[in-house]
């Protein structure tokens, strides 16, 4: 006989689980560095036209946003703002005034976590896939011909391609052509695609457009077929303890009616039964639009300055704004619920079981033994199982009561 607690009451994490969350931080890390050992290989060097105009911009020594401010744009500011932002938001006003102390900070500790998480898997995702294409792409920069101090006295030594005796003067040549003795600024001046600013940028700001978004519950109103008619009480930090909240309000409003008050009392709050259409949605302050669009436009001006700064033509801008976007979208909904039905929650923790592995034929890493299927439903007050519950590789758990779960 053991005595058992839900873990989402407090209980104890599994060393499988930890471990679980540790290697995905690992996997992160790893192609962080992966991607800034790509930094430093010699690219593909694409030849090129000497009275190509679009290469021929001067070579801008002081950046408008240097590689130092992009990181704290796109990393250590969204980092800091999804610290506090789970700090002082989370778990928000769902919880009882009875919710142990414990409990909230353990809340509070999983939302930053996850939104490190999603952060961190954004931005290494972007800075892997941009550097890697800035190699094998090898595209010239809008000041290539500034960094190469070309050798105009043997152009022909160094021609690929063109009609030399057609057409003088609009040979393709090699990037051998260059006299640029340093050889990073010369390697880097064929980094042009994609747009590494503007893929970092996206990536961390644009995340953080949605995690705020999340938090602050900013989303478009919209009217579900059917899932307002449910039970809401799911979105609560601490499900059991609202509805045991939920069930007090209702007693104490049929304690309260009058002798010949013939009126249906229904629940108040988040689980009434009956909700009109037109109530079930509402248009957020527009104020909170600006928490959240702050960073996307900050994303915008990060990327316009590779423009005005002539180290990326218009399109790798734009290409680079992509991926950042996409992996901001993806590394969010990685780790977090949909903003418009998640109501500001990223998604729990993995199974102990299913830490590292699913397997074939289950497609999900959130079911549980029985044993843990039991423990999620014990009641921590009095030791009841909420019942009964359905173990999701066959049969079901209930109607036991007491302190001890065989």
């Amino acid at each position: 006989m053991k005595k058992t607690r839900s873990r989402a009451h407090g209980g104890r994490v599994s060393i499988p689980l930890i471990l679980s969350y540790v290697f995905d931080w690992i996997i992160i890390v790893a192609a962080a560095v992966v991607a800034a050992v790509f930094s430093t290989i010699t690219p593909n060097k694409r030849p090129f036209s000497l009275n190509n105009a679009e290469i021929s911009y001067p070579f801008v020594t002081k950046e408008k946003i240097s590689t130092a401010t992009l990181v704290i744009c796109g990393l250590v500011a969204p980092a800091a703002i999804i610290f506090i932002v789970c700090l002082f938001l989370v778990p928000g006003p769902t919880v009882p005034k009875s919710t142990p102390k414990a409990l909230i900070w353990r809340r509070k500790l999983w939302e930053w976590h996850t939104g490190w998480l999603g952060l961190g898997l954004s931005l290494a995702a972007a800075f892997l896939i941009t550097n890697g294409m800035k190699n094998l792409f090898g595209k010239p920069r809008p000041d290539l011909l500034s960094r190469c101090n070309p050798d105009l006295l043997n152009i022909g030594k160094y021609a690929v391609g063109g009609f030399p005796n057609a057409l003088e003067g609009f040979n393709v040549v090699a990037a051998a052509i260059c006299q640029q003795t340093d050889k990073s600024l010369l390697d880097d001046g064929f980094r042009s695609f994609p747009s590494g600013h503007s893929s970092f940028s996206a990536a961390g700001l644009i995340y953080l457009s949605l995690f705020l978004a999340s938090k602050l519950a900013i989303t478009i109103p919209f009217l579900a077929p059917s899932f307002y008619s449910q039970d809401r009480s799911m979105f609560s930090a601490f499900p059991s303890r609202a509805e045991k909240r939920d069930l007090e309000n209702s007693r104490i409003q049929s304690q309260d009616k009058q002798p010949g008050d013939n009126r249906v009392q229904l629940p108040s709050g988040h689980n009434d039964a009956i909700i009109a259409a037109r109530n079930q949605a509402a248009a957020p302050p527009v104020y909170l639009l600006i928490f959240a669009i702050i960073p996307f436009f900050a994303a915008i001006y990060i990327s316009s300055t590779r423009f005005s700064d002539f180290r990326h033509h218009g399109f790798d801008i734009l290409f680079g704004f992509f991926i950042g976007t996409v992996t901001a979208v993806f590394s969010f909904r990685w780790y977090h619920l949909p903003i418009s039905q998640g109501a500001g929650w990223s998604w729990g923790p993995r199974s102990k079981e299913r830490s590292f592995w699913a397997g074939i034929g289950v497609g999900s890493y959130v079911g549980r033994g029985e044993a843990d299927v039991v423990a999620d439903n014990v009641d921590e007050e009095n030791g009841t199982v909420d019942g009964p519950v359905t173990n999701d590789v066959g049969g079901t758990v209930g109607g036991q009561s007491g302190s001890e779960v065989k």
